[in-house]
């Protein structure tokens, strides 16, 4: 055995991990949940045996994860949030644009995702969901719409098939990858030659997916939605390997 053995040393855990992993614990075995005050700052800092700034390290963290909402004021405090945060939302955009995945994974993970929803919307769909998704197309017919206008109401029509479906998490994680790429969206329409005409042949593969699920056919919903999410990518010569952060 040589004199290293591959030991390496030991890393020194920062306070404020020790204070994230305790909280991370008690949610993970149930002694925390949704909704559940934290101790005051004093408190909660004299109960872990760390500085207040330390806890409000750990605290300010946890509140850009969107797992704890921060009370100001006295002596502060923080409460366990019962709805899904911005957090995912967030890290997911800021990665995208840092090109950690190549628009092969974001189209794969579209199509997984968007074919899931609407098998699911096909079978679970309500009329007052398919009256709000038939309000979305006509608000996208609008004879002035711009592109930004035109992109968030694409979103929308996608994220309203996801919340038909009654799954909370497919939902959530629709809507925070559409929100992720919006603004590569954009650049994509910014680069057609006729963006409108673009648009009109989104807004009819629009209305034929809204039929297929209304009509609660599934295998067709599917089909029409992948052809409309591959098509539009070709249009905008995205293919290949490029990454989301160049260009």
């Amino acid at each position: 055995m040589t004199a290293g053995g591959g030991w390496e040393p030991v890393q020194r855990v920062r306070t404020y991990e020790q204070v994230m992993a305790q909280i991370e614990e008690r949610i993970l075995d149930g002694r925390l949940k949704a909704g559940d005050h934290l101790p005051s700052e004093r408190e909660l800092a004299a109960l872990l045996g760390v500085s207040r700034p330390s806890l409000r390290e750990s605290l300010r963290v946890l509140e850009a994860l969107g797992v704890v909402d921060i009370r100001r004021g006295g002596e502060g405090g923080a409460i366990l949030l019962d709805a899904p945060g911005g957090g995912l939302v967030n890290l997911l955009k800021l990665q995208l644009s840092l090109g950690h995945f190549s628009w092969n994974d974001v189209l794969g993970t579209r199509l997984a995702l968007e074919s899931w929803a609407v098998t699911e919307a096909a079978q679970r769909a309500r009329d007052e969901d398919f009256q709000e998704l038939a309000a979305i197309l006509d608000r996208m017919e609008a004879p002035e719409i711009e592109t930004p206008e035109f992109n968030r109401l694409d979103a929308a029509f996608h994220l309203r098939i996801a919340e038909s479906t009654g799954n909370a998490l497919l939902a959530h994680l629709m809507g925070s990858l559409r929100v992720a790429i919006h603004r590569q969206m954009i650049e994509m329409y910014a680069q057609l030659e006729d963006w409108r005409e673009t648009a009109k042949v989104v807004r009819a593969e629009h209305r034929d997916i809204l039929a297929a699920i209304a009509a609660r056919d599934a295998e067709r919903a599917t089909r029409l939605v992948r052809e409309h999410i591959t098509d539009f990518y070709n249009i905008g010569h995205f293919g290949g390997e490029s990454t989301l952060g160049q260009g």
